[in-house]
This record gives structure tokens, C-alpha cells and sequence, in this order.
């Protein structure tokens, strides 16, 4: 009997670093941890990784950008997905008028200080929104950092443009057939719980997990809770 497939798509100026906690708990199926290269669309980046996964069904998780990268793949094939979860994620597009406009300047300012002082030192502004405030100024806030350090200011400039032109995948969890995962940390403040139920009640079959004294990253965060989450969703 083949092994299970599972594909764990890392949020924005993550790598695999970011589900390293997970591979060794779902190491009962055949994990893939894709790049997007430079790629600056969502739907490109859901093609991508379509091409590159071997397998013709896996199931499918996806991490704060990832996420929507996940519900991109899922409304593009959804007869090869098993089974979908959505960690710390969302499903809106960009908000109109000064809320939308707010994003995007936040977003470019933050490209500007990569561009001019480096990504690590952008990471370090950007970084201490993202966790647990008890986790700020520790080994993991810098194994975040290093990982930010990994990517450039132009593959940072891409993603930003894939986030800020992101579709609306709301149709997607509303015509879902597969089982739905949705877990979020419970302090994250970058895409809080409230925004988990208004997807779970798109899709009313879908299990919440609410991962206890997380922030936004929670795989690394609460490695243990995450990965326990993860290997009942691909044993179900």
C-alpha cells in the first residue's frame, strides 16, 4: 500500500522551517514542503505547486498565506485533494476604501525598511506582531528571524503583490467537498478566531481547533498541539 501524501504550503517569508515541528508527526505519510519561486499571484502559486506535487490526490495544509494558496489549489482541482486545513488564515480579499488602503501602505512600508536595512531588520519590526507576546526576544523570535533573513527584499515584493491582489476564495469553502480542518492560535492577532468561525460557518462540516497560547505562528509556536491537530485531520 502506497504511503499518503501530504503537501504543507508556508505562509508569507516562511520555508520549510516553519512546518519542521509537523514532519515529524505526519512522518507516516510522505510530506512536501513547495517554494513559490517568484512567483507574485496566488492562483500562479496554486498552479505551481499543482505541477510539482507527484501524487495525483494528497491532502493539503496550508499556513497563513499558504492558506489561501491551498483554497486556490482547491477550487482549481478539487477532485485531487483528499482533505483540506487552513492554519492562522483567511478567505477575504483585499478590504475597499481606507481599511484596503491601510493594508497596502503598511505592507510597502515595510517593504521599503527590507529594501534599505535589510530583511532581518524588517523581520524584527514585522516578526513581534506575529507571536505570542511571551514569546518576544527568544530563541524562537530569532529562529522566526532567521528564516525571514532567508528570503530577499524582490521574493518579499512578490508575495506582497500575490497578498494584496488575493481573490476572494469565499465561493470555494462554500462549494468544499472535502473535509475541512481550520485552526488558529488562540491570541493571534494578524488573522484572529472571529475570522476562522465566519469560514467554519461557510462550510458548516468543518472542524475549529483553537491552538491554546499561540499567536499567528502557531507551528512553531505550539508545535505539539499543531502537529497532534494535523495527524487526527490525515487519519480521519
Amino acid at each position: 500500500m502506497s504511503r499518503p501524501c501530504v503537501v504543507l504550503l508556508p505562509g508569507l517569508l516562511c520555508d520549510e522551517a516553519v512546518w519542521r515541528g509537523q514532519q515529524s508527526a505526519l512522518s507516516f505519510a510522505d510530506c512536501i514542503v513547495p517554494s513559490y519561486g517568484d512567483c507574485s499571484d496566488i492562483e500562479d502559486m496554486a498552479r505551481r505547486v499543482l505541477g510539482m506535487v507527484p501524487a495525483e490526490r494528497f491532502s493539503l495544509a496550508g499556513h497563513s498565506m499558504g492558506g489561501r494558496v491551498a483554497l486556490a489549489m482547491a477550487g482549481m482541482a478539487p477532485g485531487r485533494i483528499e482533505r483540506l486545513a487552513l492554519l492562522d488564515t483567511g478567505m477575504d480579499p483585499i478590504a475597499a476604501g481606507e481599511a484596503g488602503a491601510g493594508e497596502r501602505a503598511q505592507r510597502m512600508a515595510l517593504l521599503q525598511l527590507a529594501r534599505h536595512r535589510g530583511m532581518r531588520a524588517m523581520g524584527a519590526q514585522w516578526a513581534r506582531g506575529m507571536i505570542h507576546p511571551d514569546r518576544l526576544d527568544t530563541p524562537l523570535f530569532a529562529q522566526i528571524l532567521d528564516m525571514v533573513a532567508r528570503f530577499t527584499p524582490e521574493i518579499f515584493a512578490a508575495q506582497i503583490t500575490a497578498l494584496l491582489g488575493r481573490p476572494d476564495a469565499g465561493p470555494v469553502l462554500r462549494s468544499l467537498r472535502s473535509p475541512l480542518l481550520l485552526l488558529c492560535g488562540r491570541q493571534d492577532a494578524w488573522s484572529p478566531l472571529s475570522r476562522h468561525e465566519r469560514m467554519q460557518a461557510l462550510c458548516p462540516g468543518a472542524e475549529l481547533v483553537v491552538v491554546e497560547d499561540s499567536g499567528h505562528m502557531s507551528t512553531m509556536e505550539q508545535p505539539v498541539q499543531v502537529s497532534q491537530a494535523l495527524a487526527a485531520w490525515m487519519r480521519r
